[in-house]
C-alpha cells in the first residue's frame, strides 16, 4: 500500500529530489532569511534607534525574570519532595516567648534585673516544632465582647495563683468558671477606673477625661499596665494606649492586654531603650509599676524624657514614702530629694499633686536644657538616635535638634489614632507630618490610595470559602468574613502605615501594631506621629509577644528584604505560627518566587494557603493563609 502511494506522489509530483540537495536548500532558505532580517532589521533600527534598545531591555529582562523563576520554582519542587511536615512542641512550650530565658540568663552571668531582659544572642538555637494551644484553649469572643470577658484557659493563670493573689487583682478580676471576667456587672470596678482618669484630666486642668484629645493627647505609653483597664477606658476615649510590661512566666500583664484585644508588647529599660524613636509618646503612665525611678542616675527619668513629646506628660501613681524616701522634699526643708533633683534637670514642671498620683510635664522649650540653672545633664550627638533598636540607655538629652520637636498642644486637632472606629474628618494634618519627618507627601498619597484598594480585596478573602477543602464546624453556615473575629493585627512591614490608616477609614474594629524592620528607611516616627501604633523590630529575631496573641499578620515585601538581610524565610514562618492565634489569617504580598517558597513551608506548617494572582499585570502574588486549629 505505502508503495502504491509513493508511486502515485511521483507521477503527480515528478522524482523525488536526493536527501542531500533537500538539505542544501533548506540551509540556503535560512542563510537568505537571515540576510533579509538583517537588512531589515538595519532599516528599522535607523527608522526607530530611539524605541529599540527598551523594547530589548524588556524583552532580557522578562526573559531573565522568567528563566530565575522557573529556576527557583525547579529548586522548590525538588526540596518539597525531600521534606515533611513539622510536629508539635512539647507541652513545655505552650507559652513559650524566645529570648526571655531567666535561669539561662542568670547562668550567663546576667543579673541586677537585666536576668529578665530581652537576650536574643543567648539563645541563638532554633527548635523548627509548631506551638501548641493549651488543652483548654478556646477562640476569644469577638469584640467588644472579648475585652471583658476572656476564657481563663488561654492565659497562664490558675485559679490557685488568682486565689492568692492581692486585693487589687480580686476587685480588677472575676473568676467565674472558666472564664475571667474584668467587670462587674454593675459596672463598679470600671467606675473606679473612670474616676481615676477623670482625676488626671482634672490635674492637668481639664474638666473631663473626654478632652485629653483637646490638648494634644492621642498616644499613650502604659507602663506595667496590669490588666489593662487603664488602656481598656482610654481606647473607648479614642486613645491609642499601649501596654509595656517586663516578661513573666504566669499571669503576665502583656498577655492579658493582649487577649483582650488591647495593644500590648513585652518590654522594660532596665538596661537598655525602648524600640522607639524619640518624641514618641503625648503621655506616659505608670501605676505602681514597680520601677524605682530615681536608680541609676536617673537613667529611667532619661528613658521617659527621650519618649515623650514636648508638652507631654508623665503620670506617676506611686506611694509617696518608701524605704528610699520620698518623692519630695518636705515643705519645711530646702534640700531636693535625688527625684526632685532629676526632675528640674530635665525641664518637667510638676503640674499637680493628689494622694499617690503626680503629674509632671515635659517643656515646650528646648532650649531650656541648655540653660545655665539646669544641671549638667549634655544634649545627645547627632545620629545617636536613629534607629533605637535595644540601644544602652543614655544619659544625654535627646530630640532638642529634631523637626519633630513641636507641642503636643499644636497637634491638637487632625491627627487620627487607629484605636478610633469611626473617620473624623481627613486627614489635615498628613502634609505636616510629612514635612517634618521627611516623607514625600505625593508618596504618601500614592501609598495611602492603594491601600484603600487593596483592603477592599482582602476582606473579600478573609473567609474560609476561598479554600474548597477547608472543613465547616458541625453546623455551621455557609462562612462568612469574618467583620468581627478579627481584632489584634499586626503589619510586619508598615511602610507608612497605609494599611493601618486603611482599616480605620473603612471603620473596621481592629488595632495595628504597625512593624518597621531595621534596615528599611526607619518611617516609624510617621507612623507614630499619625497617632497609630507601632515597634521597630529586626525580623531575624523573634518578635517579644506571647504565643496566640495576633488575629491576623500582613506583610508586604517582608520576604524579600528578609533574603536581602540573609535571613530565614522558615524561621520567619514559625515565628509567625507561635504568635498567630489557631483560626487567625495571613496575609503576604511578594514576588512569584519568595510567595511559592513560603506556600511551600506554609503546607509543611499546616496552614490551609492558596497563592493569588492579583491579575493586573505586577510580578506581585499574595499568599492567603489560614492557621488551623491543631491540638495534637
Amino acid at each position: 500500500m505505502r508503495s502504491s502511494w509513493s508511486n502515485k506522489l511521483s507521477l503527480i509530483f515528478g522524482p523525488r529530489p536526493p536527501l542531500n540537495w533537500l538539505l542544501i536548500c533548506l540551509v540556503s532558505i535560512l542563510v537568505l532569511i537571515a540576510l533579509l532580517g538583517s537588512s531589515s532589521s538595519s532599516a528599522f533600527d535607523s527608522l526607530t534607534s530611539t524605541t529599540r534598545p527598551d523594547v530589548y531591555t524588556n524583552y532580557r529582562r522578562l526573559k531573565e525574570q522568567a528563566r530565575s523563576d522557573y529556576l527557583e520554582l525547579r529548586s522548590l519542587t525538588v526540596e518539597a519532595s525531600l521534606q515533611k511536615d513539622f510536629t508539635l512542641c512539647g507541652k513545655e512550650r505552650e507559652n513559650y516567648v524566645p529570648c526571655y530565658n531567666v535561669s539561662g540568663n542568670l547562668l550567663a552571668g546576667f543579673n541586677d534585673g537585666k536576668e529578665v531582659d530581652r537576650h536574643c544572642e543567648e539563645s541563638r538555637e532554633q527548635q523548627h516544632c509548631l506551638v501548641r494551644p493549651p488543652k483548654d484553649y478556646k477562640i476569644p469572643l469577638s469584640w467588644p465582647a472579648g475585652r471583658d470577658v476572656i476564657w481563663s484557659g488561654n492565659v497562664k493563670i490558675s485559679k490557685d495563683q488568682f486565689l492568692s493573689s492581692g486585693s487589687m487583682t480580686k476587685r480588677l478580676m472575676l473568676l467565674e468558671e472558666n472564664q475571667i471576667a474584668f467587670h462587674s456587672d454593675d459596672g463598679m470596678i470600671f467606675d473606679d477606673v473612670k474616676d481615676y482618669s477623670r482625676q488626671i484630666a482634672e490635674m492637668i486642668g481639664l474638666g473631663s477625661d473626654s478632652e485629653f484629645r483637646q490638648v494634644g493627647v492621642h498616644s499613650v505609653l502604659d507602663i506595667g499596665c496590669g490588666f489593662g483597664s487603664f488602656g481598656a477606658h482610654l481606647i473607648s476615649l479614642k486613645l491609642m494606649a499601649v501596654c509595656i510590661a517586663a516578661y513573666e512566666l504566669t499571669g503576665s500583664q502583656v498577655q492579658l492586654a493582649l487577649e483582650r484585644g488591647l495593644p500590648a508588647i513585652i518590654g522594660n529599660f532596665l538596661s537598655r531603650q525602648l524600640p522607639f524613636p524619640s518624641l514618641s509618646y503625648d503621655m506616659v503612665h505608670c501605676a505602681k509599676c514597680g520601677i524605682i525611678w530615681d536608680n541609676k542616675d536617673g537613667m529611667f527619668l532619661l528613658e521617659v524624657d527621650r519618649l515623650l513629646k514636648p508638652g507631654g506628660y508623665f503620670v506617676l501613681t506611686s506611694p509617696t514614702s518608701r524605704p528610699h524616701g520620698s518623692l519630695l522634699s518636705a515643705k519645711k526643708g530646702n534640700m531636693l530629694t535625688p527625684f526632685e533633683e532629676f526632675t528640674r534637670n530635665l525641664c518637667w514642671s510638676l503640674l499637680a499633686q493628689q494622694e499617690e498620683t503626680f503629674i509632671w510635664q515635659k517643656t515646650l522649650d528646648a532650649q531650656c536644657y541648655t540653660s545655665s540653672k539646669m544641671g549638667a545633664l549634655p544634649l545627645c550627638k547627632d545620629g545617636q538616635d536613629v534607629q533605637s533598636y535595644y540601644q544602652p540607655l543614655t544619659s544625654c538629652i535627646s530630640g532638642t535638634s529634631s523637626k519633630r520637636w513641636i507641642p503636643i498642644q499644636n497637634r491638637s486637632s487632625g491627627s487620627l489614632s487607629s484605636a478610633e472606629l469611626e473617620v473624623h474628618g481627613k486627614y489635615l494634618s498628613s502634609a505636616i507630618f510629612c514635612f517634618i519627618d521627611g516623607v514625600n507627601n505625593e508618596d504618601f498619597s500614592e501609598d495611602l490610595q492603594f491601600w484603600r484598594s487593596a483592603l477592599r480585596n482582602y476582606w473579600s478573602l478573609l473567609t474560609p470559602l476561598i479554600f474548597s477543602d477547608h472543613p465547616k464546624r458541625p453546623g455551621d453556615e455557609d462562612p462568612l468574613p469574618p467583620h468581627n473575629m478579627i481584632r489584634n493585627v499586626m503589619d510586619m512591614n508598615a511602610h507608612y502605615g497605609g494599611f493601618n490608616a486603611a482599616l480605620l477609614e473603612a471603620e473596621k474594629s481592629v488595632w495595628v501594631m504597625n512593624v518597621v524592620p531595621t534596615g528599611v528607611y526607619n518611617t516609624l516616627p510617621f507612623i507614630l506621629d499619625q497617632g497609630f501604633a507601632g515597634v521597630l523590630h529586626d525580623w531575624c529575631e523573634p518578635f517579644p509577644t506571647y504565643p496566640r496573641t495576633y488575629d491576623m499578620i500582613h506583610a508586604n515585601g517582608l520576604l524579600t528584604h528578609l533574603t536581602s538581610e540573609g535571613c530565614s524565610v522558615m524561621d520567619l514562618l514559625f515565628e509567625i505560627d507561635r504568635i498567630l492565634r489557631p483560626e487567625g489569617w495571613v496575609i503576604l504580598s511578594d514576588k512569584l518566587g519568595p510567595v511559592e517558597k513560603a506556600r511551600m513551608l506554609a503546607t509543611q506548617i499546616r496552614w490551609e494557603a492558596r497563592v493569588i494572582d492579583l491579575q493586573n499585570g505586577s510580578d506581585k502574588r499574595l499568599l492567603v493563609c489560614q492557621k488551623p486549629f491543631v491540638r495534637k
